[in-house]
């Protein structure tokens, strides 16, 4: 028999779980696959078979039989799930072609898949209703028909506690229990098996010594009857000083669904087919926190979430690096409809560096549009908008390094009253910062006017900065190019700054000859003002077809992608969809420079947009400016209407162009994100 217990100190350890395959298996999968699979390897539901340990000194596998693969057409399964030596456990058949790809199989990170299987389960809740889930098994298998030779590997997804439980003590069951309770625990057993015979269970004893064995989902009321509680398993394993290995994830089923540190639990053992509390054992084990457990879980989540991107590296895109994606830091500057999309589609394509930037907060009319909020986050008075979105990034994803800034930005045409001009100026600066430390800006937001400081300060330094605006039905969607005042020399991802460089001699072309892609601004012929006032509602808000914002946000993010695969980066030249051979240069086809779609028209068209020399935004005029006067630029630009057109020249070109016979087009642009 066991010993009266372990160290105090010691870690708790499993026997492994065996495994064991019937010929009537290979017989049938041989069948299955001639007649019915073909060359079709999708996975395939199975069932395999287990019992609590029964034979002295051997312990029990787990079985496959015949009966384990699903019923061929017109055939009835014919197990019957209170089978008293066979207790149902799911697993999954990855059966392959060939022995190539069944060693690729093997190696392609299926454990972690499967394990995260179990862990969405015991999640979900849906462990509590259906515990032989915690079992989870799979099996990889080649079949060579040809000379009648299987090919196989089992497996049994395990969830690791780190720090690992603690075992208090292990001794059996007999010596547990008074004469009435360990009568009581047996009868009920042996009423458990023959009726549910449900691998995992929860052992209750009331204060009349009387046992009762109740399923999980029954947690809640067992622990609010006050009642001695053991949490009960099905033990395959013979030794006397391990437990079987399903503890295993029981264990962490009640570490993360019950917030219980000390665990007492029973290892139910049969002798001829019946409860034998010799056999079985009780142990006391400690458990690390929860909170624990999440980190652990965290690192197998990351490595479920970056499978998509992983298999599309084996045959679609060799080049993809996984790399640069996981540690580019993004800024995204409003977190509306727009923002939230675009979040959204980084985490999906790998990013873990996000910052969002809003200053807004959750209103009702949001969580329908804008997929990273909940009506909770609406009420008593609505959460600010970026907290409540990194929250829910986190909640989706644990190891995204996500953060939040509310902030306000300064903008042209709203004027800063004397007494503000300070903590206007310290937002500007915090600005400042915020893209030095970031690689790329997302310009989000819901006025032109709110993307001017961003677009001027992601020029000076040379951030790759992309747009996404939106209409009622058409969006445009736009990378800014390279800054003013710098050079391309090697096609490295960052372009050197060339301060040195007389300003006289600056101009839209790169020193190299190219000419520099415009911005957002480039087109303009005013200034950025107030775009808000003495507007109805409607004018305010961006009002758009609910479509429209997450297909402009995933060709933000899908343009990112290019650019960071692209050997020139921010200096790469603007491609459009009719230039042809661009496609087959790089993996992800063209890299334009604008998109601009139409849901009315279902259509989309790429156009090239240069610099001009009159941008209020990024022209070598306005950098240069900026770079001289600092702050006291910026706060000229906010409360002077005219400041930037006289600067660039845009006043002057007015003027001339008054004395010609031109009708300008006095029709806002597209608004952009939705910050409602």
């Amino acid at each position: 028999m066991a010993a009266e217990s372990s160290s105090p100190s010691a870690i708790l350890q499993f026997e492994a779980f065996q495994s064991s395959i019937d010929e009537g298996f290979w017989t049938r999968l041989s069948s299955l696959k001639l007649d019915t699979l073909g060359i079709d390897q999708s996975p395939i539901p199975i069932t395999g078979f287990y019992a609590p340990y029964s034979h002295p000194g051997v312990s029990i596998p787990l079985k496959l039989l015949g009966e384990s693969l699903p019923p061929e057409a017109g055939e009835e399964t014919p197990v019957s799930p209170r089978d008293r030596n066979k207790c149902l456990v799911p697993g999954t058949l990855y059966n392959t072609n060939t022995y190539e790809n069944y060693k690729a199989t093997i190696t392609k990170g299926l454990l972690q898949v499967e394990a995260n299987k179990i862990w969405e389960d015991i999640n979900s809740g849906k462990a509590e209703d259906d515990c032989r889930v915690l079992s989870r098994f799979f099996l990889i298998t080649f079949a060579d028909l040809k000379n009648w030779k299987f090919h196989y590997v089992f497996a049994f997804p395990a969830l690791k506690l780190d720090p690992p439980a603690t075992l208090i003590s292990l001794r059996p069951a007999a010596k547990c229990f008074t004469l009435q309770e360990a009568e009581s625990l047996e009868a009920a057993c042996n009423q458990w098996r023959k009726s549910a015979d449900v691998p995992f269970f929860i052992v209750s004893i009331a204060s009349d010594s009387n046992v009762a064995i109740r399923p999980l989902r029954d947690f809640a009321v067992c622990q609010g009857d006050g009642q001695k509680l053991l949490f009960g398993f099905y033990d395959p394993c013979c030794l006397d000083d391990h437990p079987g290995w399903p503890l295993r994830n029981f264990l962490a089923l009640i570490c993360a669904r019950w917030n219980m540190e000390k665990v007492r639990f029973l290892c139910y053992r049969e002798k001829h087919g019946f409860a034998d509390l010799e056999l079985s054992l009780v142990g006391e084990a400690l458990i690390s926190a929860p909170q624990d457990l999440t980190k652990i879980m965290c690192r197998l989540a990351e490595s479920a979430a970056d499978l998509n991107l992983k298999l599309m590296r084996w045959r679609a895109l060799p080049s993809l690096n996984l790399n640069s994606l996981s540690t580019i830091k993004c800024l995204l500057i409003g977190a509306g409809t727009l923002g939230c999309q675009v979040a959204r589609m980084l985490m999906a394509w790998g990013v873990r560096n996000i910052t969002l930037l809003d200053s807004g907060r959750v209103a009702m009319s949001n969580p329908l549009r804008q997929s990273l909020y909940t009506l909770d986050d609406c009420l008593k008075g609505g959460k600010n908008k970026s907290e409540a979105a990194v929250e829910s990034l986190k909640r989706i994803f644990p190891s995204v390094k996500a953060k939040s800034v509310v902030m306000a930005i300064p903008m042209p045409g709203h004027s800063v009253p004397d007494d503000d001009v300070n903590r206007v100026l310290q937002d500007c600066r915090d600005l400042q910062d915020l893209v030095a430390s970031h690689d790329v800006v997302f310009l989000l937001t819901d006025t032109r006017e709110s993307r001017w400081l961003p677009t001027l300060l992601c020029a000076d330094s040379n951030k790759i900065a992309i747009t996404a605006g939106l209409g009622f039905d058409s969006y445009v969607v736009m990378r800014h190019g390279a800054g003013p005042l710098t050079c391309s020399s090697d096609g490295n991802s960052e372009a050197e700054d060339i301060l040195s460089t007389q300003i006289d001699n600056l101009s839209t072309e790169h020193v190299d000859g190219r000419l520099r892609l415009g911005c957002y601004f480039c087109n303009d012929v005013v200034a950025p003002i107030d775009s808000t006032a003495n507007r109805t509602l409607d004018q305010q808000c961006t009002v758009t077809r609910p479509g429209l914002a997450p297909i402009a946000s995933a060709i933000a993010v899908e343009l990112l992608v290019g650019i960071l695969h692209h050997p020139d980066r921010i200096l790469a030249p603007g491609e459009n969809a009719t230039a042809g051979s661009a496609s087959s240069e790089q993996p992800l086809g063209i890299l334009p420079h604008q998109i601009r779609g139409s849901l009315s028209q279902f259509n989309q068209m790429t156009l090239v947009g240069h610099s001009s020399n009159y941008c209020t935004a990024c022209s070598s005029t306005v950098v240069s400016e900026y770079r001289r006067r600092g702050m006291a630029f910026v706060l000229d630009a906010i409360n002077k209407p005219t400041y930037l057109e006289d600067l660039t020249g845009l006043t002057e070109l007015m003027k001339s162009m008054n004395t010609l016979d031109v009708d300008w087009d006095d029709e806002p642009d597209e608004n952009a994100g939705d910050m409602l």
